[in-house]
């Protein structure tokens, strides 16, 4: 486990590249505020989004998601508590006033970024601030 990339997949690296080709700026790997241990894919500050990529195996995709044969009862306890961890992220950043989003590492690329830049935008307008203001 200790070999598998926590940060900078692949998945991730191709959102980010989208989205900062459209000219929006952000932070990645923040730690989530108030729990440690914890942190965010990809971050807007401004904004309070909190976006997240999260690996069908190790998150529980409902479409792509296996168990092990091998030590199988040790891995449903370690998959289970791994889904309820990020439960417990999500609620933790929802009741500070975030926006969460989470999204799975097979869905495509272009409709991740879509979906955030969206999200960016609409709070933007929310807050009364130019379209402008993350950018550049």
């Amino acid at each position: 486990m200790s070999r598998q990339n926590s940060r900078d997949t692949a998945p991730e690296v191709a959102v980010r590249r989208i989205l900062h080709a459209a000219g929006l700026r952000y932070r990645v790997n923040v730690p989530v505020p108030g729990m440690s241990r914890r942190t965010i894919d990809i971050v807007f500050p401004k904004a309070k989004i909190a976006v997240f990529l999260d690996g069908c195996f190790w998150h529980g995709c409902p479409q792509h998601a296996t168990s092990p044969k091998a030590n199988a009862e040790w891995w449903r306890a370690k998959l289970d508590k791994n889904m309820a961890r990020d439960l417990e992220t999500t609620e933790h950043l929802t009741a500070a006033g975030w926006t969460v989003l989470r999204f799975w590492e097979h869905m495509p690329p272009d409709e991740v970024a879509a979906a955030v830049q969206a999200a960016v935008d609409l709070e933007k307008r929310a807050k009364g601030s130019p379209q402008s203001s993350d950018r550049g």
